[in-house]
């Protein structure tokens, strides 16, 4: 299923949906972002996705980035919270969400990369390679303030 994402566009869809997500910046140990390029857009993002209900969010980022990526990781703080309403994803299927990302800090424990049904590469990328990558305008941002020191988280 494809999606279109949408950043304080006036055309864009409605939404009939609203969802809440987490994800994860991984850095390792040389201090590279794990990242994947997801299938759905082609563009380059952080792991993550839709909280299950039966999982907390920390929960949600760490079995998403193993689903995505192949690594195994372990939570280590938060980058921030990401809620613009001006974010709307429109999928293939009709589905128009407007989604509240929880995007954490977090370090490689184990597992090996590997793409899944969601990613066609998944790479640990150089922070100088990063600003050449695709990325949309908010996985820019939720990057941007992972490879800031360590902070107060950003709350937007």
């Amino acid at each position: 299923m494809a999606r279109t994402e949408y950043y304080d566009d006036p055309t864009a869809p409605a939404p009939n949906s609203t969802v809440v997500a987490a994800s994860a910046a991984v850095f390792d140990s040389k201090g590279r972002l794990l990242m994947q390029r997801r299938v759905d857009n082609g563009l380059w993002a952080l792991p993550g996705g839709v909280l299950e209900p039966t999982e907390s969010l920390p929960e949600a980022a760490v079995r998403k980035t193993r689903e995505e990526t192949g690594i195994d990781i372990e939570i280590t703080g938060l980058v921030g919270t990401y809620t613009d309403p001006r974010h709307i994803i429109a999928y293939t299927d009709g589905e128009v969400r407007r989604q509240f990302n929880i995007c954490f800090r977090g370090r490689p424990v184990g597992g090996l990369l590997a793409v899944s049904d969601e990613s066609v590469v998944v790479r640990w990328i150089p922070r100088d390679e990063i600003d050449a990558l695709l990325l949309h305008r908010t996985q820019r941002l939720r990057v941007r303030h992972a490879l800031l020191p360590e902070r107060l988280p950003h709350l937007g």
